[in-house]
């Protein structure tokens, strides 16, 4: 009898509310960044037109850093430039992905430097059978918030990023990283 009448509370609740002058929507606009906010992991399957390939899982930390495991294979031996880049564009191939994630308008650096762009991630260094396994962990490449990297893409370079400070015409940029092997956007994965 009791939860018949708190049902009752509730249904004329509800009914009121929308009966107001102040309709609330059946879903809120907001309602994708209320998912979103929720999420803490994601994923990104790099491919590109090279025979490099890779998987990189991306997690949330509750410290708000976030913890990126890369495995990339086909590459040459030696250290590739990984960075995060704006947009989440492949219709032509990697390089509709654009220049390096860069939300508060740096120059171009290392992982630990104060100054350089968020999507800076360095190298990832390929073995002898042309493999490469990192573990990142960083705090300007949320899964969350405004500047999350959600729906913008991971991109393995052809070259070692000089980190800035090589001193050639693209180091302040790009680090001189030189092509683009592969990408992949970052999607959310169930947690």
């Amino acid at each position: 009898m009791q939860e018949a009448a708190l049902a009752a509370m509730a249904a004329h609740t509800v009914l009121s509310a929308a009966s107001s002058p102040l309709q609330l929507p059946l879903f809120p606009t907001n309602s994708i960044t209320a998912i979103a906010a929720n999420t803490k992991k994601a994923v990104a399957v790099l491919r590109g037109t090279s025979p490099v390939e890779g998987i990189v899982t991306l997690t949330q930390q509750l410290n708000g850093s976030t913890t990126v495991n890369v495995r990339v294979t086909g590459l040459t031996p030696g250290p590739h430039g990984f960075h995060l880049h704006e947009y989440g564009d492949t219709t032509k191939g990697c390089v509709s992905t654009g220049p390096h994630f860069n939300p508060n308008k740096m120059k171009h650096g290392a992982p630990g430097d104060q100054i350089r762009h968020a999507g800076d991630l360095g190298n990832i260094v390929a073995n002898a059978d042309g493999v490469a396994e990192a573990t990142i962990v960083d705090n300007q490449i949320p899964l969350i918030g405004p500047n999350s990297v959600v729906g913008r893409a991971l991109v393995v370079h052809e070259l070692e990023d000089d980190l800035g400070k090589g001193g050639k015409e693209l180091s302040l940029s790009t680090g001189n990283a030189g092509g683009r092997l592969a990408c992949g956007v970052v999607g959310l994965t169930p947690e």
